[in-house]
């Protein structure tokens, strides 16, 4: 029996139906892009390289991270255009720093972006923040009073450099030289990014536990490199080692305080001359991106050697990131403290 042009067309309406559901149905939650489905990445602004990397890392393909401090220049001194300022305002997010730069804190209160986590909280902030005051003398069996010198140079630092705005109220920012600290800061930044776009909490959970765990089998080669060493005292460039030194049972003697461009007094190199004979120091570290006149003549005065101990505040070399920068710097801090 032929049947009538009257079921056919029902027929096929129902065909179709079935057809556009089981398609709609196909379609896999979690396969979801980022921004929402729109198939973008979401675009990042962060304030400079470490938290650029760990962005990057935490967010994967699906984020765009630009950093506001140019590869290679010195984070300090940061000024930052009126279209990187509007940048900031039509970002999917923001990952900076407060009290690093400047520049940075006034763009994001004058562009207010929706979504801006400042990494102090988990980072500087995540067990006490690490101050002069908290490590003087009296608290820090590791201060530079110990060997004739203030508890970080600070108070005579801040006389020579003018306050120029680079003493970070006292407290020494430099956090991610402490892996365990980047790695609390890799989570909220995992947090963050779940917020604008939800769809992909999950994968952006899932870095961040990988991260931790790279992080953490890092901190373990530091502290197993640098437990049986001759010496624990570091003469360096400027103080940003703070968090590096109390983690790791080291004593930090800076040429500057906290702002690397200031220019120690004729008095201050006597006291870090009287710690290099005092405590046997056979190396000054310089840094990537600080000029090392100071350092090179501090040693040769001395007769002894010179190194580089990166603070890790911008990408020197774009094809070391955090991790080899950091390995690297272990293995000049093993070599100079004659570590076995």
């Amino acid at each position: 029996m032929i049947p009538s042009r009257a079921l056919i067309a029902p027929l096929s309406l129902a065909a179709a139906l079935a057809l556009s559901s089981c398609a709609a149905d196909s379609a896999d939650p979690s396969a979801a892009t980022a921004g929402g489905g729109s198939g973008e990445a979401l675009t990042v602004q962060a304030s400079f390289y470490p938290l650029q990397y760990v962005t990057e890392r935490v967010g994967g393909d699906l984020v765009q991270v630009e950093s506001l401090t140019p590869a290679g220049a010195e984070p300090h001194d940061l000024e930052l255009s009126p279209a990187a300022v509007d940048g900031l305002r039509t970002a999917d997010a923001v990952v900076y720093l407060s009290g690093f730069q400047p520049a940075v804190d006034d763009a994001v209160a004058q562009a207010a972006p929706e979504h801006a986590l400042d990494a102090a909280h988990a980072g500087v902030e995540g067990e006490e923040a690490h101050s002069v005051e908290e490590h003087g003398a009296a608290e820090d069996s590791h201060s530079a009073e110990a060997h004739g010198a203030d508890a970080h140079g600070e108070e005579g630092h801040a006389e020579e450099a003018g306050g120029d705005g680079h003493d970070h109220g006292g407290e020494d920012p430099h956090f991610w030289l402490d892996p365990e600290r980047l790695a609390a800061v890799a989570t909220e930044v995992s947090h963050e990014l779940a917020e604008v776009d939800p769809d992909n909490a999950a994968t952006y959970e899932s870095n961040a536990e990988q991260l931790t765990t790279e992080l953490a089998a890092l901190d373990e080669e530091f502290t197993e490199g640098l437990t049986t060493c001759q010496r624990d005292t570091i003469v360096v460039s400027h103080e940003a080692y703070g968090f590096l030194a109390d983690k790791y049972g080291l004593e930090q003697v800076g040429i500057a305080g906290l702002d690397p461009e200031t220019e120690p007094s004729p008095a201050r190199l006597a006291e870090i001359g009287e710690v290099v004979e005092a405590e046997g120091v056979t190396t000054v570290f310089s840094e990537s991106l600080v000029n090392p006149k100071v350092a090179e003549t501090l040693a040769a005065e001395h007769g002894i050697e010179t190194a580089v101990l990166d603070p890790v505040e911008a990408q020197a070399d774009e094809n070391a990131d955090y991790q080899q920068v950091m390995r690297d710097n272990l293995e000049a801090l093993r070599t100079a403290l004659d570590c076995a």
